[in-house]
């Protein structure tokens, strides 16, 4: 569990906390495998045994005192009394929660039925294939899976269920695949004629991975496009007609997450399905009215962003919630370059623990990579957060992809998570005294995470994780078992207090800032539109920038003339001068750019839950890429430059790498010597480099090489954001950083004058 803070030190009161214009929070990688600074969790025994608190129900820990008979609350301060057994097992001080910060503990006794016979936890896999698509968004969908195959470890189920105007279930437990249809009404209220246990038992669809691969195989080579007139018959339309329904992926998924729910806590804990979709729902129940999006708001004086940023039925969400309700995480691939609604469908994946990615077409999308990345790690399932702190002050708000608890508060429900996924937390005083009249106690955070793994009999000790390996193990038996888990896992933080402004200046985290922030401004975004989003931050620098100038006694509220004193880069306080640039970049990216300069309204929701989900450290080069310069492949010249054609050129380096998290672009000069080997050699440092990045990401980034003078270079030059011109096409379309920072101390004069 990786934990940090936008500040090392809280403020002392609500006065320096409201008036030093510092955020106030934390992120948080509940099932990372190593907290910040490296380390793995000590390993504890029952959490059954651990004594908590009668007033705050914290858990024991390092920071409490503890006496023969008795412990104090590191949070509240209560006086706990020992039994006799908890006093013995203490009194020597070596239990794990009393040495480490960080510990798993073991909770197998809270599972239901642990000894069931009939319970098989086994992991449990199916595709869902969109046939009204095209022949190339098949054979993707196809390689894909067949990667998919290879990840899946053995002893998982595995499924394969079609839909477009029909549902088509797949029998893959035989040479010849079997496939029984259903029909999907037209309608949008229909629901399907029969339930899917009707047309094939469960037992039949869902094939054991290990004795079946060639099987799934062939049922794959199977998949056709539904052909136009076949989807135009069944829309009820003639062939000329302009639309072609057909894509009834709404009812689709309801019916799919019924049948497997009827085996959830028998069959499987927890059931993945992946979803391939290559347009928007347009047939039967769940469809969505795509024409939305060719509407000329400007004419009608509404806000595009606005208007295209909320769903438009609440059926995509009500189908998480039963997704959740029935042990089922929907992952959603969407392959296209037309308007989907992305808006409406994201629930269906974020609100059951699942991920949702989209691709623009079929020849530059890493589906393969990152469907076969996904499989192979460690997932934890239905999870529960719990955040607890020293009463002086309290969490406020949390940001992430979770469901808050409807009865306790500081409680969220998590249905899936990878080692990646991240949450964030605002903070706030409880009262306006703050820490100030318990200067001796500093203040303690502690988070527990409960959560359940699949371990494989043969690995007791090791979270499900799958690999080929597991496959060419001919000693590994077709019935392998595997064992629910359920644990516990506790983190404790003691943090130190800032006594003025200047140490909580200096404490400052800018990473985790830009990605509290970042949370902040899409919830902005969702509720009042991007223009307001996109003012909410630039407001946000301008009083922060403000509050730093009167500190340091620069420029002062209520003076007549500040204008040539304002500091706008911070040069007194080294960590606080990347957030200028950090907040240029962010009102920049296409998350806060409008609808008028070219944003698609799904790139943005895209990016609005992929960004929600990333750990600080990623974000920060998703919204800033790195640029670095090599004199030679093999040669790295600079670590960083500023994003801007004038760092190429007075670097004088040919070959520049820049890693924008979802893309790794190298770009060769154009003054570059002929003689360098474009592209690079597979064998030199920047390859190296190139690899180790693209294993190291949740998400395939995409690997382009230009070659300035001779490619279109309008790919790389984009991210040179610093300039105005960030198009390439040398016409000034938005404010360079310069002229940001103008801009910016210009509003700080009016601001405190």
């Amino acid at each position: 569990m990786a934990v940090r803070f936008t500040v090392s030190r809280c403020p002392v009161d609500l006065d320096v906390q409201e008036s030093s214009g510092v955020p106030w929070g934390a992120t948080v990688v509940p099932f990372a495998a190593v907290d910040e600074h490296g380390r793995a969790p000590e390993h504890g025994g029952s959490a059954q045994l651990l004594p908590r608190c009668d007033t705050c129900w914290a858990y024991i820990n390092y920071v409490c005192d503890v006496d023969k008979w008795a412990w104090t609350c590191a949070l509240c301060g209560n006086l706990n009394g020992f039994s006799d057994d908890t006093s013995a097992r203490y009194r020597s001080s070596q239990a794990p929660e009393l040495l480490s910060s960080f510990i798993d503990f073991e909770m197998d006794e809270e599972l239901p039925n642990p000894e069931d016979e009939d319970f098989e936890a086994r992991p449990v896999f199916v595709a869902a294939v969109d046939l009204s698509a095209s022949e190339e968004f098949l054979e993707l969908v196809k390689s894909s899976l067949l990667a998919a195959l290879e990840a899946i470890g053995p002893g998982s189920l595995f499924g394969l269920v079609t839909f477009s105007h029909k549902i088509g279930l797949y029998d893959v437990q035989g040479p010849i695949p079997v496939v029984k249809h259903i029909m999907i009404p037209a309608d949008m209220d229909g629901r399907i004629p029969v339930d899917l246990e009707m047309a094939m038992p469960l037992s039949s669809f869902l094939a054991p991975v290990e004795s079946n691969k060639e099987h799934i195989a062939a049922a794959l080579e199977t998949l056709k496009p539904t052909s136009s007139w076949e989807r135009a018959t069944a829309a009820g339309q003639g062939i000329e007609g302009v639309t072609m329904g057909g894509r009834g992926f709404g009812v689709a998924m309801d019916a799919l997450i019924k049948y497997l729910g009827t085996e959830h806590g028998v069959t499987f804990a927890m059931a993945r399905v992946f979803a391939f979709l290559s347009g928007p729902p347009d047939y039967g129940a769940g469809q969505l009215d795509t024409r939305r999006y060719g509407e000329q708001y400007a004419s009608k004086r509404i806000d595009a962003d606005k208007a295209l940023l909320p769903e438009q039925t609440p059926f995509y969400k009500d189908l998480a919630a039963n997704a959740a309700e029935s042990g089922v995480c929907v992952d959603l691939f969407v392959i296209t370059n037309e308007y989907t609604d992305l808006a409406s469908l994201k629930y269906l994946s974020i609100e059951s623990g699942g991920s949702l990615i989209l691709y623009s077409n079929t020849d530059e999308a890493t589906l393969p990579q990152d469907l076969y990345r996904m499989l192979s790690r460690p997932y934890a399932f239905g999870c529960v957060l719990r955040i607890r702190t020293s009463p002086e002050f309290k969490s406020a708000r949390g940001y992430g992809h979770y469901f808050p608890d409807p009865q306790y508060e500081n409680v969220q429900h998590i249905i899936c998570c990878d080692q990646y996924a991240t949450y964030a937390f605002d903070f706030e005083f409880s009262n306006s005294n703050g820490f100030t009249r318990n200067q001796d106690s500093p203040p303690v955070v502690q988070l527990a995470f409960q959560y359940s793994i699949l371990v494989p009999h043969n690995d007791d000790a090791r979270p499900l994780t799958t690999s080929r390996n597991h496959h060419n193990n001919s000693a590994v038996s077709s019935r392998q078992g595997y064992t629910l888990k359920r644990r516990l896992r506790i983190r404790t933080l003691q943090i130190g207090v800032a006594a003025n402004y200047a140490e909580l200046y200096e404490s400052v985290e800018p990473e985790v800032i830009l990605t509290v922030l970042t949370h902040k401004i899409i919830q902005a975004s969702l509720e009042d539109g991007v223009k307001e989003a996109r003012a909410l931050l630039h407001d946000w620098l301008v009083i922060l920038t403000a509050q730093y100038n009167e500190y340091n006694k620069l420029a002062q509220f209520g003076q007549p003339d500040n204008s040539n004193r304002v500091d706008a880069t911070f040069s007194k306080c080294q960590p606080l001068q990347a957030l200028p640039r950090h907040v240029f970049a962010l009102l920049r990216s296409s998350l806060l750019r409008s609808h008028e300069e070219g944003v698609h309204p799904d790139h943005r929701i895209y990016l609005q839950c992929l960004f929600s989900a990333l750990e600080p450290s990623y974000l920060l080069r998703a919204v800033y890429p790195v640029l670095s310069s090599y004199e030679t492949p093999d040669k790295q010249a600079y670590p960083r430059h500023s994003l801007s054609r004038a760092a190429l050129i007075t670097s004088g380096s040919p070959i520049f790498f820049l890693d924008a998290f979802t893309s790794l672009i190298v770009y060769y000069a154009p003054t570059a010597d002929p003689s360098l080997p474009f592209p690079p050699p597979q064998n030199c440092a920047l390859r190296g480099m190139i690899n180790k990045l693209k294993q190291e990401r949740n998400i395939t980034p995409k690997l382009l090489m230009i070659r300035g003078g001779y490619d279109n270079a309008e790919p790389f030059e984009r991210y040179l954001i610093e300039e105005q011109d960030v198009d390439g096409s040398g016409v000034a379309i938005g404010m360079g950083f310069v002229s940001f920072l103008d801009q910016i101390a210009h509003d700080v004069v009016k601001f405190m004058k």
